[in-house]
């Protein structure tokens, strides 16, 4: 008879690259530290330099290993969410398992950019649910430096870094409950790489025209975050009869200090227990929600029997918030 368990966090991990770049480096593009900390609560990001996803991915989920107490052979999946892998193919799950030297895992990539840690996690804990795997290791990891065109105004959002979560099976009354995942496909030119892709391969006039780089309608994410974000937070309190005083922390993606103070207005969360890290990392993409959650476990906040709120919006559009009995 195959007892169900829950996926819980055994372990979790994080790296970000030492080059540090702070908000003044804008000013030559017509921005400045002033508005960048007071809109989106930035003060400064990470840039790799001689480093690729895999590697901050790697460094990543060694770390949740150690924490989780783990050896790289008692990996059965590794899931890493990146929208800047090290190539097209293999994947970069793949680059992280040869790394590690995790020869009998699994290894496969998604795509779902700033959603992408939450996707991954919701994806590793049906294996685990269903009994199919023990150990499942998720990162989210992304280099958007390498992707961004440091001369348009937009370029003051993102930086490099990678979390990992280590999640294993246990029957124990603790674990995610609860996952709630959308996503809109009319709203993918909003934020967007052009080019690179089969429909419009590298070329000598997509590099002229910097089609490779990401290109991002910033009203329209603020108003979309603003809108699905409040909603499905309800959606998934609702379902599960909770109300808002009873999360006890929240762990969202990092996309704006703006975005966040929005949706926790809408819901009636008290912005304190949100934890936010942009002002160190700015957003990192696939990698924010793994590397925030690490910072606060690491920092003694989440104690047993807390309710954890995750939530994030991404290219997509996608979306979607866990629910989490630590």
């Amino acid at each position: 008879m195959l007892i169900k368990k829950n996926a819980f966090i055994k372990g979790t991990g994080s790296y970000v690259p030492p080059k540090i770049l702070k908000n003044d480096f804008f000013e030559a593009i017509g921005s400045s530290d002033e508005w960048i900390y007071k809109n989106l609560g930035i003060k400064e990001r990470r840039i790799a330099v001689g480093e690729v996803t895999s590697d901050l991915a790697y460094k990543a989920g060694l770390e949740a290993l150690k924490e989780a107490n783990l050896k790289p052979e008692d990996i059965d999946l590794i899931i890493v969410a990146t929208s800047t892998p090290d190539r097209q193919a293999p994947s970069t799950a793949c680059f992280v398992q040869e790394k590690m030297g995790a020869y009998q895992a699994v290894a496969f990539d998604i795509s779902a950019v700033c959603s992408g840690g939450l996707y991954g996690i919701a994806i590793g804990c049906q294996f685990i649910e269903t009994g199919m795997y023990q150990n499942v290791l998720i990162i989210g990891a992304d280099t958007f430096s390498t992707i961004t065109d440091w001369e348009r105004k937009d370029s003051v959002f993102f930086g490099d870094g990678a979390g990992a979560i280590l999640l294993s099976g246990t029957t124990e009354d603790k674990g995610f409950f609860d996952f709630k995942l959308h996503a809109d496909g009319r709203g993918k030119y909003h934020f967007n790489i052009p080019a690179g892709g089969s429909e419009m391969p590298a070329s000598e006039e997509t590099l002229k025209q910097k089609l490779h780089y990401f290109q991002m309608n910033g009203k329209e994410v603020f108003n979309t975050a603003t809108k699905v974000l409040p909603e499905t937070i309800t959606e998934i309190l609702e379902a599960n009869k909770l109300s808002a005083d009873d999360v006890d922390w929240v762990i969202p993606h990092q996309p704006s200090i703006r975005i966040l103070q929005e949706t926790a207005r809408k819901v009636n969360i008290p912005f304190e227990k949100v934890m936010t890290n942009m002002d160190k990392y700015a957003n990192t993409s696939g990698g924010t929600i793994p590397i925030v959650l690490d910072e606060t476990y690491k920092s003694g906040k989440i104690q047993p029997g807390n309710i954890l709120l995750f939530a994030a919006v991404g290219s997509g559009w996608t979306w979607g918030t866990a629910l989490y009995k630590a």
